[in-house]
């Protein structure tokens, strides 16, 4: 692909009428931004998921037997019902197929909140699920939280002995050896599944209609498609062991299990931030607590859920975690992009908010594969220091270091153990995951307890970019032998045929390849270097004929293979946008359409609509809406776009 060496020059009164354009757009999304902004310098806006956690907030209220909030119970049934499908069931994501555990869920807290069986929604929900394999098709978690309601039996979830939890850790299977997010919503697992509680359930409702056949005779669901046949035989022989040898293990030992699960639950309970800062862990922790009968621990955990709860007009629902240091992070970019003086002035008091906010103390499961390395990362939430995460760390980082050139923050030293950390957390491979070193164990994704497939958090593309984003921003060209120069070697060899990078924590090829670009530029590779070139041409290639970018949560099936278009958005148009941006190709056709989409939907409050699902959580189990990115965004996008076209650069000299 050839690439001008300035933007392509369009006629003066077209350029003019751009400018213009562009100059107002800019502004009306910078005052709308800034409007957001709290008193204290941080942002902060919803992240939504599916129907599963509001329902399962329903749930919970239920099983611990609390007095229901009729009225907030009323407005979460609304929000369950307005997102239901046009089938019948409930998706993932916004407009897409039906998902067995969230139907299920949600069919069930409806009825819990008072929804009769034969009202129309219901009849209809219950036709899907039936039609889909009924409620046997649900997956680990969901047969579990049936089994605590009584509603199934507790063979019809893996056998899950709470002596794991005591295992060495040269065994096959050890804490350190999984995810942090499946260490912290499976140990407070384990103790229930040890101890077999009951939901109070003061209404004794039920789902039996849901089943084709009787509850109680579900048993183990067979082999998810992820899983490996010869892995899941031999662990689905040895799932059949632990029940026989469940029975007779010392009271003595599964007692010293359950304390020791405990404690590591009471160690990361977080406070008002909750187990891990995430819904399932902090769910998990509070009906642990409630069957151990410590009630001091239980009312810490489940006002911490409450934090989680949107409340908004006649509607209610409840968020899987809280997002400020992601979305003060990014916001900074945007607004150090956009350049103003009251743009850069905001950044620097998000930026201050920020600094204290890094992890310097050092209690993080990370240590255990480094012991050594100092800590020096930022959680995703507002507290979470036993789970730092090097995307946030290194998007905060670049920020601070831009902002610190502009004369907008000060303090070198919060920049430099950010880089410590961050170049300490890469895997042997050179590239990193989000949480964890090296947690590549992949052979455990086929026990029974995975069916979801994201036990693990193995190096990913996006990720790994944005460390090297940020390594070259600060040190300049990978230099040889040096953790920069691994990482771009190990980035290359992620690039698809097509030309494209996957995207583990984004949707998805659009996102993945925004990042790869990024990090190619900052690590000073050519514009016309191959890996560019190819990249810049997948891009133009999967361009919406609107002139707009969309992709949806189709292209991570596991028999489908690459991109799979969706309709535009306003965060994956302008990922794009960013993208060709960072590979020279600002000038491009498929830069100034995607630019013109931009403009043509923004609203007249300077905001963008995005309805949909742009985000991941985990592949084929959850998707998120970040309800920011169609706000910093855009902006971001226009913003840069302006000022290349006004530098008569093509350029970013940026890491991201």
């Amino acid at each position: 692909m050839r690439l001008p060496d300035l933007p392509t020059p369009w006629p003066a009164r077209a350029a003019q009428e751009e400018a213009i354009a562009l100059r107002e757009a800019v502004e009306r999304a910078l005052d709308a931004v800034l409007a957001d902004q709290r008193p204290d310098g941080h942002w902060l806006y919803e992240l939504e998921a599916d129907a599963t956690i509001p329902a399962e907030y329903v749930l919970m209220v239920h099983y611990l037997g609390e007095q229901a909030d009729r009225a907030l119970e009323a407005r979460i049934a609304r929000y369950l019902r307005r997102i239901q499908g046009a089938d019948g069931g409930w998706p993932l994501l916004n407009g897409g197929p039906y998902d067995p555990s969230a139907s299920v869920k949600a069919y069930f807290a409806l009825k819990m909140t008072g929804d009769s069986p034969a009202a129309p929604h219901m009849a209809r929900a219950r036709m899907a699920i039936r039609a889909h394999g009924g409620a046997e098709r649900c997956n680990v978690f969901t047969r579990i939280l049936l089994a605590l309601f009584g509603q199934v039996p507790w063979e019809a979830a893996p056998a899950m002995p709470v002596e794991l939890v005591l295992l060495p850790r040269w065994s096959p299977f050890h804490l350190s050896k999984v995810s942090y997010w499946t260490r912290t919503v499976l140990v407070p697992l384990l103790v229930l599944a040890a101890l077999r509680p009951r939901a109070r359930n003061p209404r004794g409702v039920r789902i039996d209609e849901l089943f084709l056949d009787s509850p109680q005779g579900l048993r183990m669901a067979p082999r998810a498609p992820h899983q490996g046949r010869l892995w899941f035989t031999l662990f689905r022989a040895v799932d059949a062991q632990l029940r026989r040898l469940e029975p007779v293990l010392a009271r003595a030992l599964r007692q010293r299990a359950i304390e020791a699960a405990s404690a590591f639950v009471a160690e990361r309970l977080n406070g008002q931030h909750g187990l891990g800062g995430i819904f399932p862990a902090m769910v998990n922790a509070a009906l642990m607590f409630d069957a151990l009968g410590q009630r001091e621990q239980l009312a810490t955990a489940r006002g911490a859920i409450d934090r989680l709860l949107v409340e908004r007009g006649a509607e209610a629902y409840c968020q899987p975690c809280l997002s400020p240091v992601w979305d003060t992070a990014l916001m900074c970019h945007a607004l150090l992009e956009e350049g103003s003086p009251r743009a850069c002035a905001a950044a620097g008091r998000a930026l201050v908010w920020l600094r204290p906010l890094q992890v310097l103390d050092p209690p993080g499961d990370w240590r255990v594969r480094r012991p050594r390395l100092r800590p020096g990362g930022w959680a995703f939430q507002y507290a979470n220091p036993h789970y730092p995460d090097v995307d946030d760390t290194a998007v905060v980082a670049m920020a601070m270091d831009r902002a610190a050139a502009l004369g907008h923050f000060d303090d070198a030293a919060a920049i430099a153990r950010a880089d410590e950390w961050v170049a300490g957390m890469q895997c042997r491979c050179g590239g990193w995951g989000a949480f964890e070193a090296d947690n590549t164990q992949y052979y455990l994704n086929s026990i029974p307890f995975a069916d979801h497939g994201a036990l693990l958090d193995p190096p990913t593309a996006d990720v790994s970019a944005r460390c090297l984003s940020m390594l070259a921003q600060l040190h300049g060209a990978p230099r040889r032998r040096s953790h920069a120069a691994r990482a771009l070697a190990w980035l290359l060899a992620q690039q698809e045929r097509d030309g494209s990078w996957y995207g583990r924590w984004g949707m998805n090829y659009v996102y993945g390849t925004w990042s790869a670009l990024c990090a190619l530029n900052a690590a000073g590779l050519r514009h016309d270097s191959m890996p560019v070139a190819r990249a810049l041409r997948w891009l133009a290639e999967v361009r919406n004929e609107d002139g707009g970018w969309g992709e949806d949560g189709s292209s991570y099936a596991l028999d489908h293979v690459g991109y799979c278009g969706a309709p535009s958005t306003p965060s994956q148009t302008a990922w794009a946008v960013l993208g060709l941006m960072a590979g020279g190709a600002a000038g491009q056709e498929a830069a100034t359409r995607g630019v013109r989409w931009l403009l043509e939907h923004q609203r007249a409050d300077g905001l963008w609509d995005e309805p949909y699902h742009t985000a991941t959580g985990f592949e084929r189990v959850f998707y998120l809406r970040y309800h920011g990115y169609a706000r910093y965004f855009p902006l971001w996008a226009l913003a840069r776009y302006r000022n290349l076209r006004q530098q008569g650069s093509r350029r970013v000299a940026f890491g991201m």
